[in-house]
């Protein structure tokens, strides 16, 4: 008889349940972190505030201006770029000051996230409470959050150099950088904080398994065409819902040549295939909630499905707000925070479902 390589409920296992659970809440509070950042950095990016700091200085550029002498001096870097001689040539310091702290709160919130990692990663690292085959995913998690910085700056570059807007694709490697990192943060803390999740011996786990990730992967497909989306600002066009100006389908999403320039480069097209994307992921979640509460399987997997049916219904809605309010930063923002829940759920969905190894 084969047999699981842990109990759930044996000694053993609830030690190390307790032993790991402030590694997990430290990672949760990361993961928290990256969400706000990321809402910060739509901020951001809506209040046309991401290339006014013209000057990458990690750590040592963690204060703002202090002077007016320094003032005068990042602003007079600013006015070099393209996006004041084209849109601002007419802004005054005062003004520039008004764009220049969200982009400033932004890149102080990435250090901080930094910070907020290393320094509990080395404490729990010294107290030698970091299992080994733990240690290399945290090493690479803050890695990967030190590439996520350098490429904000490759992002902010496109934007200083001939055209007024960063690049749209640099801003949706950007954004699919930031989710990988709170996906993986989430992943690792459930997994600490619940190793052996009571749905994964269930038959029917697999297929739902499956379904998932194709689930989470039309997500991911989605959020990176809704940063070209951003990037493009397509979301300032076709502001009606369903149609696109009285066309299920705009004339124009074929306008450029080559062809194939249309779906990255053609406003109507881009806009298109993000709410075609948008719909088909709610689709495929909620088949996958029905699926799922029809199973009835033990523990949360019931729950995270339901979580993750309401929240896709919630985030069409605030795509197609956004859509109609032209873009209004709250409501946009808040598109924004609910791709990342959805995330959420769909990674806690998964969880729940992991397999149990036998040995």
């Amino acid at each position: 008889m084969t047999a699981f390589t842990a109990d759930r409920h044996s000694p053993a296992t609830a030690f190390d349940r307790r032993a790991n659970r402030p590694i997990a809440l430290w990672l949760l509070v990361c993961a928290a972190m990256v969400l706000a950042m990321a809402v910060i950095g739509a901020i951001t990016r809506l209040t046309e505030s991401g290339l006014s700091m013209v000057e990458w200085k990690p750590l040592i550029g963690i204060l703002p201006p202090l002077s007016d002498a320094e003032w005068q001096r990042v602003f007079d870097l600013y006015k070099g770029t393209p996006e004041f001689r084209i849109f601002n040539n007419r802004m005054d310091l005062a003004g520039f000051q008004e764009i220049f702290w969200w982009e400033w709160f932004h890149r102080l919130w990435g250090q901080m996230i930094g910070f907020v990692f290393l320094i509990p990663f080395l404490r729990f690292w010294s107290q030698g409470r970091i299992a080994p085959d733990l240690w290399p995913k945290l090493a690479g998690l803050f890695l990967l959050g030190g590439l996520q910085g350098g490429i904000g700056w490759f992002m902010v570059k496109s934007g200083l150099v001939d055209q007024p807007n960063v690049s749209h694709y640099r801003l949706a490697l950007h954004l699919g950088t930031a989710i990988l990192i709170y996906a993986l943060l989430l992943r690792t803390a459930l997994g600490l904080l619940d190793p052996l999740p009571l749905a994964g011996w269930r038959p029917e786990s697999a297929g739902l398994r499956r379904h998932a990730r194709w689930a989470l992967g039309l997500v991911a497909v989605t959020i990176v065409w809704g940063a070209f989306v951003a990037g493009s600002r397509a979301g300032y066009a076709y502001n009606t819902f369903p149609l696109m100006e009285g066309h299920l389908i705009p004339p124009e999403i074929a306008n450029l040549t080559p062809w194939w320039h249309n779906p990255f480069e053609n406003t109507a097209a881009i806009q298109l295939i993000h709410r075609g994307l948008a719909l088909a992921s709610g689709l495929v979640i909620l088949a996958l909630t029905v699926r799922t509460l029809a199973a009835r399987l033990p523990g949360r997997a019931g729950q995270a499905a339901h979580a993750a049916g309401g929240l896709v219904l919630v985030q069409i809605g605030l795509g197609i707000a956004t859509l109609l309010t032209v873009v209004w930063i709250p409501v946009a923002a808040a598109h924004q925070a609910g791709a990342i829940l959805v995330v959420s759920a769909l990674v806690w969905l998964l969880h729940e479902l992991r397999p149990i190894r036998r040995a």
